[in-house]
Formats: C-alpha cells, sequence, structure tokens
C-alpha cells in the first residue's frame, strides 16, 4: 500500500476507532469519473472533497466540500453558506499546509486542522460512496451518513442546479 494511503488508514484508526478499507489503482482515482470506473460505480457515489478558500466577512480560511462526483461545487452558495464575501479553489500549497493531503487525494476526513465541513445531500442517496484516501489512486467505501459524523459535516446542497 502507498504509504500516504496507509498513513490516512491509520490515522483513521487511530482518531476514529474505525478500520477503514483502502482500495488503490493502478490507473488512479484523481477525478470522480476515474474512480468511478476503477470502483464499478455509479460517478455519483463519488465522495469528491473540494477545499475552497473564503474571504471577506466572519468566516474560515479554508473549508472542505464533499460533493458527489456528479455535481458540481457552487462557489457563490458556498461563500454564502459561510458568510464570506466570496469563495475560491483553495491553493494546492495552502491546502497541503493546513489539511495535510496534496489535492487529488485529499479525503473528507484526518485532515493535520479541523476545518469547517459540508457535505453533498446527493451522497446520502447511495447505501456506499466511495472518498479518497491521501492519494490520487486511493479511495474507501463507506457509509454516507458515516461519513458525515465522521467529518462533522453540515448536510447542505451548495451544488449548481
Amino acid at each position: 500500500m502507498h504509504q500516504r494511503a496507509s498513513e490516512f488508514a491509520e490515522r483513521a484508526n487511530d482518531r476514529y476507532g474505525v478500520d477503514l478499507e483502502v482500495l488503490e489503482f493502478d490507473a488512479g482515482t484523481k477525478t470522480a469519473a476515474a474512480a468511478a470506473d476503477a470502483v464499478g460505480c455509479e460517478t455519483a457515489a463519488i465522495a469528491s472533497t473540494i477545499v475552497v478558500s473564503l474571504s471577506g466577512g466572519d468566516h474560515a480560511d479554508l473549508v472542505a466540500a464533499v460533493t458527489s462526483g456528479a455535481n458540481r461545487l457552487d462557489l457563490d452558495a458556498v461563500a454564502e453558506h459561510f458568510g464570506a464575501s466570496s469563495a475560491s479553489m483553495g491553493d494546492p500549497e495552502r491546502i497541503r499546509e493546513v489539511v495535510g493531503w496534496s489535492i487529488g487525494g485529499v479525503p473528507p476526513i484526518c485532515h493535520d486542522e479541523s476545518v469547517p465541513t459540508v457535505m453533498d445531500p446527493t451522497l446520502g442517496t447511495f447505501e456506499t460512496v466511495y472518498a479518497a484516501a491521501g492519494t490520487p489512486s486511493a479511495v474507501f467505501p463507506i457509509d454516507p451518513d458515516r461519513l458525515a459524523d465522521l467529518a462533522d459535516a453540515t448536510v447542505v446542497d451548495l451544488t449548481e442546479s
């Protein structure tokens, strides 16, 4: 197992007391479509973690949005939800510094620093969803309600209509 994927699994066990099954794929899982192809599920069952930078207003610096791979995050809705004047995709270096993971493999849990998290309600329509496990080629299956609980996520639709 890749060192970062192994580190993710160990961190999940240490922090949350859960044993997560990490699945690794040679073809990679960097995009939701690639992950869905590798796993053999619908793209909508892929839980993509997008780290967003907020500016203006009373807010946190970075927030995480866990969206269904079939949906597109609405940055204006994210800014409004968190009371910020604007939202943009997070800077990769800043994400790595704060969250501890690199884009393409950012998991929805096990961050270095806690960031406010929201989760797409579309994910709740599946029995199992698949989220990044620390690398662009690793995912883990999880019940979406359990994922929301572990991520301390607020379930709210912040996707484009």
